[in-house]
């Protein structure tokens, strides 16, 4: 019974990580993709580029994940970039998506 806690305390860090790659990855990717609706340029415009960059960005973060040091590392890291986005996706969430 020892034997198999140990290996689950051992396994939680990279649990942490694969859940920060993949789910935090992709909040990172979702909110970016709508905080790019808040920049001065035309709407379809802005949905492409929200789009193309949500691939990189998606991608920057698994490898981010597994780059640094440790898990906690990597989960600020993700809520670093993460406020940033969320208020200004909340912008556009706000303002109704409605542009002149």
């Amino acid at each position: 019974m020892m034997a198999v806690l140990r290996g689950a305390w051992r396994a939680g860090p990279l649990m942490s990580r694969v859940v920060a790659a993949m789910g935090g990855g992709y909040a990172v990717a979702a909110l970016a993709s709508v905080a790019v609706l808040a920049l001065p340029i035309s709407r379809p415009q802005a949905v492409l580029t929200g789009m193309l960059a949500s691939f990189a960005l998606y991608t920057c973060a698994v490898i981010w994940v597994f780059a640094v040091r440790s898990a906690w590392r990597a989960w600020a890291g993700l809520v670093v970039v993460s406020v940033p986005l969320f208020l200004a996706a909340w912008s556009v969430w706000t303002a109704g998506g409605a542009t002149p």
